[in-house]
């Protein structure tokens, strides 16, 4: 059995605007770094035998504080990527409805083999991160790793280990900084916690996840999502 705790990254401006990150860089802002800080304390005692990281800014800069607790070196993989959004990256919400008023409706009907012009469909960034747990598993069997990486990716590893289409928006809590654990054995995924947001606790309330239908909520306080969510409607602006 190899075991993942898997993190994602913390907050940037571009979460609090509702602008597509996508592959972009985009950097941490100051409530990120804090919340990567959260992170490095929350597991500077428990034993890891490696720390993955996508190779974009935001999850390297999560990484950093978490390799330096651990004494591990950061290996940045690819695969562990967000999706691409092609044209839409660096676009927030109000941008796109209105000078792409027909790629927001296409998005949003969440169609697993749609893909946005220079984008990845679903089904394809599904695939690459179903390649990116293997490859894991089968290079480092039976180790207790960290992977800091995104929230679309994290979708993906939820619907996989839920066995849920790949159509329809997400349904789980993923917050910045959040920690989840899972678990791969004879070619399974398995939820063991998700989205543990306790060390998180009195920091700023989170902008991304917010329901399906709209783009203003009321914000939730960080420290305040149960280890297994109960079922909800969830979209992401931006990842």
């Amino acid at each position: 059995m190899t075991t993942l705790t898997v993190i994602r990254h913390g907050e940037t401006d571009w979460n609090r605007l509702h602008r597509f990150q996508g592959q972009l860089d985009v950097s941490l802002n100051e409530n990120g770094r804090v919340q990567a800080e959260r992170v490095a304390q929350a597991l500077a005692g428990a034993r890891f035998d490696h720390l993955i990281c996508s190779d974009l800014l935001r999850t390297r800069q999560t990484a950093g504080p978490l390799a330096q607790r651990l004494g591990l070196a950061v290996e940045t993989d690819t695969l562990w990527r967000e999706q691409c959004f092609g044209v839409l990256e660096g676009l927030d919400v109000p941008t796109i409805k209105t000078h792409y008023p027909e790629l927001w409706a296409a998005w949003i009907r969440h169609d697993a083999d749609y893909a946005l012009p220079g984008g990845e469909s679903v089904r394809t960034f599904h695939a690459r991160i179903v390649a990116a747990v293997e490859e894991l598993a089968q290079r480092y069997p039976g180790s207790h790793l960290v992977v800091v990486t995104h929230g679309g990716v994290l979708d993906m590893l939820w619907r996989m280990a839920h066995h849920l289409p790949l159509s329809g928006p997400r349904d789980c809590a993923i917050p910045n900084g959040g920690i989840n654990r899972l678990c791969w054995s004879a070619g399974a995924l398995d939820v063991i916690e998700w989205a543990d947001d306790r060390h998180l606790a009195g920091l700023p309330p989170q902008p991304s996840t917010v329901p399906a239908s709209r783009f203003s909520s009321s914000p939730r306080s960080a420290g305040s999502t149960p280890q297994v969510p109960a079922p909800a409607v969830f979209q992401l602006a931006e990842t």
